[in-house]
């Protein structure tokens, strides 16, 4: 019987965002599902699986900017199931677009504030690594593709996968 090659375990995460790097990402897949499905295991992808498990990983994948408590209790909770985490796109790594709201004035900020008690948001958006320690970035708005497979690929290599 053959041994299953070893897969670097990954999760994929969405919080406030546009998503614009999980579109990139799938259209990544048309020019790399060939080689990535002998060597990830997408264990937690919302777009491209219906059975997500939420279990130890070796790297999640983060983008996003966090803004409720639930968010950040999510947040933490890949944390601590993931050997390392990415912070991906603009809104994860430094915040923006998304955390604009944080330098509204007073007058604006009271006439959003139904809004913010509505959904249960934090009276700050905060980036990733303001809530959790993050291992690496991937930054833009969309992300840098090419950043994405270098990190991909520090990763595959970090994880001992051919």
């Amino acid at each position: 019987m053959e041994e299953q090659a070893k897969k670097l375990r990954v999760g994929w995460f969405n919080f406030t965002c546009s998503e614009d790097n999980t579109i990139v990402l799938t259209e990544m897949l048309n020019d790399y599902w060939q080689e990535w499905k002998k060597k990830i295991d997408f264990r937690y992808f919302r777009i491209l699986k219906t059975n997500n498990v939420m279990e130890q990983m070796d790297v999640a994948f983060i983008e996003g900017a966090i803004t409720s408590d639930i968010q950040s209790e999510k947040l933490k909770t890949i944390r601590d199931l993931s050997t390392k985490l990415v912070a991906v796109g603009s809104c994860a790594v430094t915040g923006m677009p998304s955390s604009q709201r944080n330098n509204f004035d007073e007058k604006t900020t009271e006439e959003i504030q139904f809004i913010l008690d509505r959904f249960g948001y934090l009276p700050k958006v905060q980036k990733v690594s303001d809530v959790v320690k993050v291992d690496a970035e991937v930054p833009g708005c969309p992300m840098d593709p090419n950043k994405f497979l270098e990190i991909l690929n520090q990763n595959l290599k970090e994880f001992g996968i051919n």
